[in-house]
């Protein structure tokens, strides 16, 4: 699969619920580089947090993941940053489970500023992950478990 950074915006309002995942993070002093706006590799942590409490929040956490022989692993990132965001900054970071076939999947972001009222706020980037699944002893490509294709809707 070839990735390209989809109209996330329309996919999430077409998503079954639990295909989407969002939570708020605000920007610390940590997560700022050397011109005082977030480090490009704080948005793709953020983008992984995001994932991750997603699958948790479906019970499909990593020891679930192992348990049923197959755990993501990614393959490709492919990040558009439009602004800066800066010092104290509150992001809504979107995320949606867009694709799955066979051994992989496509997981699409957003990093939007919160507004509080649910509304869009200014984009600060969008970000798409292709994952592989593999088989956690092996490390061989695996198809995806049934039941996480059920858990995440598809």
């Amino acid at each position: 699969m070839k990735l390209t950074i989809p109209d996330a915006d329309t996919l999430w309002d077409s998503l079954p619920p639990q295909r989407r995942y969002e939570m708020t993070v605000t920007v610390q002093p940590a997560d700022l580089d050397d011109l005082n706006h977030v480090n490009n590799t704080v948005y793709l942590g953020w983008c992984e947090q995001a994932a991750r409490a997603h699958a948790l929040s479906l019970g499909m956490g990593t020891g679930a993941l192992i348990a049923l022989g197959a755990v993501p692993v990614a393959r490709q990132h492919v990040i558009t940053y439009q602004r800066p965001a800066r010092l104290g900054d509150r992001l809504r970071v979107r995320t949606a489970l867009t694709q799955s076939a066979g051994v992989r999947s496509i997981r699409a972001y957003t990093l939007d500023r919160a507004t509080g009222d649910g509304s869009d706020g200014e984009r600060f980037a969008e970000c798409q992950t292709e994952w592989v699944w593999v088989d956690p002893v092996s490390g061989r490509p695996k198809r995806t478990p049934r039941e996480v294709l059920e858990a995440f809707g598809f």
